[in-house]
């Protein structure tokens, strides 16, 4: 059974006792808390991501740069920075001195895609896969600033893991050509 949820939530899941045999995270910061406290053996990293801008479809505010989102006219939607894709649209702003004008702080990158699919923002950041696993719903703006700050995914079996030779046999195809040709069709960058 698979069960996915945003990293930190997981991973309070894990350090709650709830039972599993792999933890793959979005953000290396929430792989180490579980590593620290002990509930996971020796992770890896498995893919990337990066970030992306998602508008409706047929892009009405005509957002076509980051700079675009710096707008106070353009309403906005971006992750908490307490959440992976939130630190990262941080960076990102940061490290090219734009001052975003966001109109919503969302939990997830899921709540700030949903607003975006109700037509709620003119845009959000999301990562490159949530734009990919939204179809039609929303429409992509490639940011060639993002290529640069990636955020890195890392998998490892769980400490108490009930099934250890099942978890690793997961792994292992996560990381086989098979698995990296999987995350590639789903806009993750294979390693």
């Amino acid at each position: 059974m698979l069960s996915f949820g945003g990293s930190a939530a997981l991973a309070s899941q894990i350090r709650q006792g709830a039972p599993a045999d792999v933890f793959a995270a979005a953000d290396e910061r929430v792989m180490e808390q579980v590593v620290d406290a002990g509930d996971v053996r020796t992770p890896v990293i498995f893919t990337s991501n990066s970030l992306e801008i998602a508008v409706p479809p047929g892009n009405p505010a005509g957002i076509d740069e980051l700079a675009d989102l710096t707008d106070p006219g353009i309403a906005v939607a971006l992750c908490d920075p307490q959440v992976p894709c939130g630190a990262l649209a941080h960076l990102l702003f940061e490290t090219f001195e734009l001052t975003p004008a966001p109109d919503t702080l969302e939990p997830d990158v899921k709540a700030v895609l949903t607003k975006v699919e109700l037509g709620e923002v003119d845009a959000g950041l999301v990562y490159v896969t949530d734009v990919h696993a939204a179809g039609p719903a929303v429409e992509g703006v490639l940011i060639p600033e993002a290529q640069s700050l990636i955020t890195l995914y890392p998998i490892g079996v769980l400490t108490d893991a009930p099934n250890p030779a099942a978890a690793q046999a997961w792994i292992d195809y996560v990381l086989s050509p098979l698995g990296q040709k999987a995350l590639a069709d789903h806009g993750f960058v294979a390693f």
